[in-house]
């Protein structure tokens, strides 16, 4: 079956970037002039993909707001006559067709988002994309599992190599089998391991492409490592029973982790020195500095 929804978690509280986050939610957290979740939109829409299933809370408004159109807004850019930004701001609102689902309950977890999208999802393939971190690559990374889903017929993860060795114990390692140039088959994704214990250097991040059995998996799932319910095990448990799932290692691109103060200015940065509004002005200040 074609993929034709994203499902993007967006509810957590971002309690790494307080107090920052205790009124704005961490997505809305900006790259220069645009939120990092709307990069993870623009790279669905870019992968063909218009239906946009954002898991959110009662917290997470302005979310809802930024993919909104703002006719009051429009109006006072028409009268000042900044067509340009009058463009970008209806683009935003007409760039997909966005369905919000509110998540509920007392448990935790990142496959809890996944779970509360399923009146949304149904029986149908669907894909994953965090809100709080995204890539640049040509073509866009959703696009490349894309094809690997339907050369392959199985579950999708992105994957990226890690280079160095004690950074494998912040991500979910792969334990993999070559299949053709860049695509693995996932024999079991290790959470975090000791970089001893690491099956390879690949770590899945950032995307997925399920397939609609996940979500009883998911529902009887136990609490796993701190007490939360993980998407990793669900995709392992289906492993177990039989269902292929594929490592796209992304080619021609970079990921940006904008969950964490020091990747996300990272980001920030690099994207300063590249945007055509700042950048000349951005590495003249960054060269004066006394560093």
């Amino acid at each position: 079956m074609e993929i034709h929804k994203v499902v993007i978690p967006a509810a957590g509280w971002g309690t790494r970037f307080l107090p920052q986050t205790k009124a704005m939610p961490k997505e809305m957290l900006p790259i220069v002039d645009k939120p990092v979740i709307q990069y993870v939109v623009e790279e669905a829409v870019a992968s063909g993909i218009k239906d946009i299933v954002i898991i959110t809370g009662w917290h997470k408004r302005a979310i809802e707001d930024h993919f909104d159109r703002s006719l009051e807004l429009e109006k006072h850019l028409k009268s000042q006559g900044k067509e340009k930004e009058l463009a970008e701001i209806k683009k935003i609102a007409h760039s997909a067709n966005f369905i919000y689902i509110r998540q509920k309950g007392e448990v935790y977890g990142n496959a809890i988002p996944i779970l509360a999208a399923q009146p949304a999802i149904g029986n149908e393939p669907f894909a994953v994309m965090w809100g709080d971190e995204f890539f640049k690559a040509n073509p866009p990374r959703l696009s490349q599992m894309l094809d690997v889903y339907k050369k392959y017929n199985g579950m999708v993860v992105s994957a990226v190599r890690i280079k160095q060795k004690n950074n494998l114990s912040r991500y979910g390692i792969i334990d993999v089998e070559p299949v053709e140039k860049n695509i693995f088959k996932i024999k079991k994704i290790v959470e975090k391991p000791a970089p001893e214990d690491a099956p390879s250097n690949l770590a899945a991040l950032g995307a997925y492409i399920l397939l609609p059995e996940i979500f009883d998996v998911i529902k009887k799932l136990k609490p796993g490592r701190g007490g939360e319910i993980w998407l990793v095990d669900a995709i392992n448990e289906l492993i177990k029973k039989g269902f292929p799932v594929y490592a796209c290692e992304i080619e021609k691109g970079k990921y940006y982790d904008t969950g964490n103060k020091l990747e996300y200015l990272k980001t920030v940065t690099e994207f300063a020195l590249s945007h055509p509004d700042t950048s000349k002005e951005f590495k003249k200040y960054l060269k004066s500095l006394n560093l």
